[in-house]
């Protein structure tokens, strides 16, 4: 067959180059066209099909028509999470984007989770590290970031050992207690007058994450000052983080940094360098003389203790004191706000909880952790909050170390893999009234976050499965109860409650929440 074809085209080809007759001329060019789309035809159906295998590789996701070199990046929306739960609806579970030259796969029900994030968990268990993650993250060397291995391993042991584990949550619970209290020294004070709710969450968990961290190093009036730095560059980091980046789409462009995203990012790493030596310097100095221990002082000794096959070095140090202070943050203030934002759009919520905080707690006490396990309803506001709004509403992009097959379709090694948990929890094929905000949906224990049910994972599932999980659970219940307690809260006058969400790596809340407090306990000085 190829030898004939072969024949036909040279005998063609002959017979064009040969006429001179002015009447072939259109002969020729119609012959020109037809050879074209003939060889056309031959290279990319003709020839591959002589060649294909009985065991074909599936295809890739279905997914929509991309442009030549942009990919899908034109069609983009800024809320990510929205527009790939559209998309879901149109092309299935899992489907494909081009990113630029990056392959993006989106994964939007349970079954395509728990292949990735259970069944292939190894496979799918290094992450696709951003220019911006890399330039914040010290090269990468964090336990979110790092790829899986080793090296990995060492740093969520060190994390869990030192800050995270319950035995060390129990430890510092005065911390957590003193820095609530003072949030509602504050609400109190501010009674009958709007405040800004999320900011002053914001500042309460950065206060408990850095009391923990440093607490016994640095006091005082240079605590206040570094924690106020440390809000506002903390902030700008993630807003850097979650924003598309042309360098990560097109690696050739990395170098230019077109967006300046790696400059801006390296200019705020040099300032949290600048306070993280601060206090490095100051724990130094601090040897021998006693004081209270804290994550930084833990760290320090595991450095010098050293390992030699896995070495906690000063650059792994600063990339975990940056972790800490980024996800022990935002995340809990922000599920804090939009809980309580939902409760004031459903005050019959509100009034379920602060009723069952009466009865157990009592309007002539305070909340204590202790308290806490008694309070089933406002524990089921917890999971109902992170099902509606979970912080992490795509995840921590996973990336495949090898190519494989998910639901029946080829995932290239290397590709950028999404899982739309904020999808998955709004599917009603899932949940009732999906919607609607009902706490009532996870009374009895039903549906845990340990990531082992694949129709709930606000803390993601398999190896990388958030390792702050206990900390945030104590910090979210705490922090709610202690509020709804002790408070009323209205929004002022004239203004109407915003539930929407702004898409960032953390899904915020569009319109930050001012509300006014009204006190409820029996006794003044309760909120002393």
């Amino acid at each position: 067959m190829i030898q004939k074809l072969s024949t036909f085209l040279s005998d063609a080809w002959s017979w064009w180059w040969q006429s001179n007759n002015s009447h072939d001329e259109l002969a020729r060019v119609v012959l020109t066209g037809l050879l074209i789309v003939l060889a056309v035809l031959w290279y990319y159906y003709w020839i591959p099909s002589l060649f294909k295998s009985k065991n074909e590789t599936p295809p890739l996701p279905p997914g929509p028509l991309s442009l030549p070199l942009l990919g899908n990046l034109p069609f983009l929306d800024p809320d990510l999470h929205t527009y790939f739960a559209s998309l879901a609806r149109s092309y299935g579970s899992i489907l494909t984007l081009w990113l630029g030259r990056k392959v993006a796969i989106v994964v939007s029900s349970p079954a395509m989770a728990r292949q990735v994030l259970k069944d292939q968990d190894a496979t799918f268990a290094n992450r696709d590290v951003t220019v911006a993650a890399k330039a914040a993250m010290c090269g990468g060397s964090d336990v979110v970031w790092t790829q899986y291995g080793p090296e990995w391993r060492m740093l969520r042991k060190v994390c869990v050992r030192g800050m995270l584990s319950n035995a060390i949550l129990d430890s510092v619970y005065a911390l957590r207690r003193r820095e609530i209290r003072q949030a509602i020294v504050y609400f109190y004070s501010r009674v009958g007058s709007p405040v800004n709710f999320g900011e002053q969450m914001f500042l309460t968990s950065l206060n408990v994450i850095t009391s923990m961290l440093w607490g016994g190093t640095v006091k005082g009036e240079e605590r206040a000052s570094l924690g106020a730095e440390f809000k506002q560059v903390a902030a700008e980091i993630t807003c850097l983080m979650g924003k598309p980046n042309l360098s990560d789409f097109y690696p050739g462009l990395a170098r230019f940094d077109l967006q300046g995203i790696e400059k801006q990012m390296n200019g705020l790493v040099v300032r949290f360098d600048r306070m993280f030596d601060i206090m490095i310097d100051q724990r130094l100095k601090m040897d021998g003389q006693g004081g209270t221990k804290d994550f930084l002082q833990f760290l320090l000794q595991l450095k010098d203790e050293g390992d030699a096959k896995t070495p906690l070095t000063m650059t792994h140090l600063k990339a975990l004191l940056m972790d800490m202070v980024l996800g022990g943050t935002d995340t809990v203030s922000i599920t804090v706000e939009f809980a309580t934002a939902e409760m004031m759009n459903k005050p019959q919520v509100m009034q379920k909880v602060q009723q069952e905080l009466d009865s157990v707690v009592g309007k002539n006490n305070i909340v204590e952790e202790s308290h806490i396990r008694k309070l089933p309803y406002l524990y089921a506001v917890m999971k109902e909050t992170m099902r509606l709004h979970p912080a992490l509403p795509l995840l921590v992009p996973h990336c495949p170390i090898q190519t494989c097959v998910v639901g029946g379709y080829t995932i290239p090694k290397g590709a950028r893999v999404f899982v739309n948990v904020w999808a998955i929890h709004r599917d009603p094929l899932i949940w009732e009234n999906p919607l609607e905000f009902d706490p009532e949906r996870f009374l009895n224990g039903k549906c845990d976050y340990s990531g082992n049910e694949f129709n709930y994972l606000p803390f993601g599932a398999g190896r990388r499965v958030c390792a702050g999980t206990e900390m945030a659970e104590r910090m979210f219940l705490f922090s709610l109860a202690s509020i709804l307690h002790s408070f009323d809260w209205k929004l002022p006058q004239g203004e109407k409650l915003d539930l929407s969400e702004k898409f960032g790596i953390v899904l915020k809340k569009k319109i930050p929440l001012v509300a006014i407090p009204t006190p409820r306990l029996s006794d003044p000085s309760l909120y002393e």
